[in-house]
């Protein structure tokens, strides 16, 4: 509608020059045209804009108050800072880990350390950019190790289901069409679910209505250099790429990580 609307002021502008005294006279339906032509017609950057920015506003508030949170007084006391969640929060693709370690707790952002690293990969390779996805872990802190001790521990159950609604209003504002679960520690924070990897993963469940594909935690891939192993993963990445409707190259389905 807006294409017509300039033709119509544009052709005015052309009656002026050539005859200044002449009276412009436009329909009052030109007239609605143009007064009804809307901006957002002039490219969907505006449009998308209007949609991304409330989402911003909203994954920041959540952050605000996931920053100064003390329900878990011992993990805000040893904790560097709190680390929120990374990625684009229209993101289709989701992936969700178990908690901040030691590098994530240092810069404050999730899975940037090793297993980070390969994460990384595996995003890439599915055929996204790293900030095409949303990160996020259950817990937004580290949690506290003895003074002296070395590593990383696992969150306790106690601690995932005080996290938890956090990581729901996240998974609420962001509304993946997909959500990846690293990990048996994610998958109990998730779903409550006890089990072995091997029965959980590579086949769909369902997180508050969302597709959800269980597959291993990176830093599993990196104590286990098995083949046949990394293979699982990228079995499960193919199937989410399907989920979402995504081109699937020959050269991805023969990928081996």
């Amino acid at each position: 509608m807006l294409r017509p609307a300039l033709d119509l002021v544009l052709s005015a502008l052309e009656q002026i020059r050539e005859n200044p005294r002449r009276r412009l006279c436009a329909s009052r339906a030109a007239l609605a045209q143009l007064f009804d032509a809307s901006p957002v017609e002039a490219g969907t950057s505006s449009e998308s804009e209007s949609v991304r920015k409330p989402k911003i506003d909203m994954l920041g508030s959540i952050q605000k108050r996931v920053s100064v949170c003390a329900k878990c007084p011992h993990l805000a006391s040893s904790r560097t800072q709190t680390v929120f969640g990374v990625g684009n929060p229209d993101a289709d693709l989701m992936f969700i880990g178990e908690a901040p370690g030691a590098d994530e707790d240092a810069q404050g952002e999730p899975f940037v350390g090793r297993a980070g690293q390969l994460l990384t990969r595996i995003i890439e390779t599915m055929g996204f950019a790293r900030g095409d996805v949303y990160i996020a872990n259950i817990l937004k802190c580290r949690p506290d190790m003895p003074a002296g001790s070395f590593g990383n521990r696992a969150p306790t159950p106690v601690e995932m289901q005080t996290c938890r609604p956090y990581l729901v209003e996240q998974i609420n504002v962001i509304q993946p069409k997909v959500i990846v679960a690293l990990g048996a520690t994610a998958v109990e924070g998730l779903l409550g679910t006890h089990g072995p990897m091997r029965d959980l993963r590579g086949r769909w469940h369902t997180c508050n209505e969302t597709p959800l594909m269980i597959t291993y935690h990176p830093a599993y891939l990196l104590r286990n250099q098995s083949p046949s192993e990394k293979r699982k993963v990228w079995e499960d990445m193919l199937q989410v790429l399907e989920r979402l409707e995504r081109p699937v190259t020959e050269k991805q389905r023969k990928y081996f990580l």
